[in-house]
């Protein structure tokens, strides 16, 4: 539960949407007792640990992961020749490491052959983040790349494949990337350093992306795309 809740403070500073000086303040905790928990040095008191959730306006139930074991790489809980898995919102496929049960918009099923042994390109750190989630793509997020993706296709993203390497030799990736603050799908490859995204439509253009300080081009990838259910 604690380091959980390290993780999740980690990331909100990452963001830049905590400090932990603002962490003091709004507990009445001191900074260098903040500071040696988010490092690690030390554990929480229960008085303490109810501060920094209220502050933050967390709950207990924030920070279980959703009632869901990896085994081997894939989701328990198959039905027949199903797999059920995650619907999340983009922002949640790009910057939650691991799914609250409130991250969970609905369960999906989907073949389970599709989604055994693929293989997986990232660092150590990209594997500890829960792999498969679903995202629904608008009419509009999905222009560009129709008609492989139509509007209110739902893409199966693989978050432990982050690597510009090609899946299969001789055909292009297709990527969720982050933008910014909002998620796209497109090919994408890395030139000098940079995000190289491309359409399928030669209507629409390619877009640049420079990656943020103390980022690499690869942390812009949310995933691989491996499956795509279009309605």
């Amino acid at each position: 539960m604690q380091e959980r809740l390290r993780h999740e403070l980690l990331r909100r500073i990452e963001r830049r949407t905590l400090s932990v000086s603002l962490l003091a303040r709004q507990t009445g905790l001191g900074q260098a007792h903040v500071s040696n928990f988010l490092h690690g040095r030390r554990a929480l008191s229960l008085t303490a640990l109810d501060a920094i959730l209220k502050a933050q306006q967390l709950e207990f139930e924030d920070l279980l992961p959703a009632r869901r074991e990896v085994v081997g790489g894939m989701l328990s809980g198959q039905v027949g020749e199903a797999v059920q898995l995650p619907l999340v919102s983009a922002t949640t496929a790009m910057f939650e490491p691991y799914l609250r049960p409130s991250n969970v918009q609905s369960m999906l099923p989907f073949p389970a052959e599709a989604l055994s042994g693929l293989l997986v390109r990232c660092s150590t750190a990209r594997k500890q983040w829960e792999r498969f989630v679903v995202v629904r793509l608008g009419a509009e997020e999905a222009r560009a790349m129709a008609p492989m993706l139509m509007a209110e296709a739902l893409v199966v993203v693989d978050r432990h494949y982050n690597s510009f390497r090609a899946y299969r030799e001789g055909v292009a990736n297709v990527f969720a990337v982050r933008v910014g603050g909002r998620m796209v799908v497109r090919y994408a490859d890395m030139q000098l350093g940079r995000v190289v995204l491309r359409p399928e439509g030669r209507e629409f253009a390619v877009e640049v992306v420079e990656p943020g300080p103390g980022e690499t081009a690869n942390d812009l990838l949310v995933g691989r795309v491996a499956l795509v259910l279009n309605g």
